[in-house]
């Protein structure tokens, strides 16, 4: 009969629909904003800001290898960055990453790793990859381009071959890792040299 004003539990949100399927949240923390509360954040001071709140600068990304320490990047940019043959971004105990950027009418080289599987992402060029049993007889052939990804096993004797009018810029993850931390190869003839060093 009368209307008798309720005490709110949600101070800053009354009426709030319990179940409203067309209300698109906008904020990833609570169904709706909350209101008259500017100094709301300021009560939570260990709690981080939802990331599009950061300024975004077009930075360029420091090129090395951060490895073994926890690790976030914009994977795309750095890849696309990169004009090293070949550089370690991130080695570890059990997983490496690392960039490469092929010229045109080159390869990677053909080559095997015995215990070591490895993902390949090409970001940008286009290329032909070959895999086999022996280097005799690559019978996997496979046309990659942006966007594409391609595995090797370990075991499998690879190539992958440049066929586009640009470079090829790639990552790959070695698992376990393949090469030593903060390996740099300027040019593909700094890491042959570097491999047939090894294998004295």
């Amino acid at each position: 009969m009368y209307n008798v004003p309720k005490n709110y539990t949600q101070a800053y949100n009354p009426n709030m629909p319990v179940c409203n399927p067309y209300n698109m949240y906008q904020c990833p923390y609570y169904a709706n904003l909350p209101m008259l509360a500017p100094d709301f954040w300021s009560q939570f001071p260990e709690q981080y800001l939802p990331c599009d709140e950061y300024p975004k600068v077009d930075t360029p990304v420091k090129l090395k290898d951060y490895g073994p320490h926890p690790f976030a990047i914009d994977i795309e940019k750095a890849t696309k960055q990169n004009n090293n043959f070949r550089l370690a971004l991130w080695t570890g105990n059990h997983l490496q990453l690392t960039l490469m950027s092929i010229n045109v009418g080159d390869d990677i080289g053909l080559e095997m790793h015995p215990d070591v599987d490895q993902f390949i992402r090409i970001e940008e060029g286009q290329g032909l990859v070959k895999m086999g049993d022996k280097k005799e007889n690559l019978d996997f052939q496979a046309c990659v381009e942006d966007d594409f990804i391609f595995i090797v096993p370990a075991g499998k004797w690879h190539n992958l071959i440049n066929t586009g009018n640009r470079a090829i810029k790639l990552y790959s993850i070695y698992a376990p890792p393949e090469h030593p931390h903060g390996t740099v190869h300027k040019t593909k003839k700094d890491a042959e040299e570097h491999h047939e060093h090894q294998e004295l």
